[in-house]
């Protein structure tokens, strides 16, 4: 393990302190600094260098070296990235999971026992030939004329060998095209659409075929948090970029991001992030 891992660190130190493209279809690479706070797509994250500590809705969790997480639908998430000592910054992986791909390698192996539970975003440790698999993927980086053909084999290969482990139930739900998983991310997808806007949760239920009763315990079961949370993520994560990248003030980017009253959007800003808006951004533009 410690060769592949130490090479797959090597060949990730190009990134940038940025998701930064690979150049392979839907592998992505960072090498960062300081904080996690972003809109996560479905995916598999692979750390392999430091720490993360991530907070999705009512969950915390840790992730270490050669370890690694899913994210089955669009998720806002904040956290903390954690170099692994002075001069061994924190580096991983990800790869966007797209439900087709997942779909072939299982092909009928799908069980109808296998049915949605609440997700736990939580670690688990990659075996020796899931970092072998990605090895041998971020190798192609390297191998253009190679890529095309064996990085979707491998991707399939990857896929494979998360099918393998504890998260399992979680890719299988996600290959369902009228799943449960399926139907929430309808949902999710219109939130992130009309995140400034003010909703009712009936009109959503009513869009994936549920009861709002269902909706809600299935919506929480996915995201660990309730509809009107996951818009409120998303409307912080926005103002958060806008305070760092533009030049409005606080209260304007209140209203930009849908909040009708400047000191609530104050409130929620602080709860989530640990300051008001102005002293956050502050300690990031000295």
């Amino acid at each position: 393990m410690n060769d592949n891992l130490n090479e797959l660190r090597r060949l990730v130190m190009r990134a940038e302190n940025t998701w930064t493209d690979t150049g392979l279809p839907r592998v992505s690479m960072v090498q960062a600094e300081a904080c996690a706070d972003q809109l996560y797509p479905p995916m598999v994250h692979l750390v392999l260098q430091g720490s993360k500590t991530l907070s999705i809705g009512d969950q915390i969790s840790t992730c270490g070296p050669s370890s690694y997480f899913v994210v089955p639908v669009e998720v806002p998430a904040t956290g903390q990235v954690h170099a692994g000592a002075p001069g061994l910054p924190y580096l991983a992986l990800s790869l966007t999971l797209e439900p087709a791909v997942i779909a072939a390698v299982l092909a009928d192996e799908v069980t109808p026992d296998e049915s949605l539970g609440a997700h736990r975003f939580a670690a688990v440790q990659a075996t020796d030939e899931l970092l072998d698999a990605w090895l041998r993927m971020l190798r192609l980086m390297d191998r253009p004329s190679e890529a095309a053909v064996l990085g979707p084999l491998i991707e399939r290969e990857i896929v494979f060998r998360v099918l393998q482990g504890p998260l399992r139930s979680t890719l299988v739900q996600m290959a369902r095209p009228d799943g449960r998983l399926a139907q929430i991310r309808r949902a999710t997808a219109w939130i992130r659409e009309h995140y400034t806007e003010p909703f009712r949760v009936e009109p959503l239920a009513a869009m994936t075929d549920m009861s709002v009763a269902a909706f809600y315990r299935h919506f929480k079961a996915t995201t660990a948090m309730t509809p009107i949370q996951y818009q409120k993520r998303l409307r912080l994560l926005r103002a958060r970029w806008l305070l760092l990248f533009d030049s409005l003030d606080a209260a304007s980017i209140a209203f930009q991001v849908g909040y009708e009253s400047a000191s609530q959007f104050s409130r929620e800003y602080a709860r989530l992030f640990g300051l008001p808006p102005i002293k956050d951004a502050a300690r990031f533009k000295v």
